[in-house]
């Protein structure tokens, strides 16, 4: 079976950002990459939401009220 390639390592190729496979720096530049490489991606994400939200208001409402059901059958 082929070794495929993890997606960080796509992301760093493309954004220029160094990754601990380079051998440069120590591991807290390596944490700190991935810290500022999961921020980018939880940001995109928040607005790849928040797209959708707004294009298909649809579903929205739907999820809104099965989750207001969930909430109204949920036991304490």
């Amino acid at each position: 079976m082929p070794d495929r390639k993890r997606t960080d390592d796509t992301n760093d190729a493309l954004h220029g950002d160094p990754g601990p496979a380079s051998g440069t720096g120590s591991g807290d530049d390596s944490a700190a990459a991935r810290r500022r490489r999961r921020a980018q991606f939880l940001r995109d994400l928040h607005e790849a939401k928040e797209l959708r939200d707004r294009v298909q208001p649809r579903r929205v409402r739907a999820e809104r009220m099965r989750m207001a059901m969930r909430m109204r059958t949920f036991r304490w």
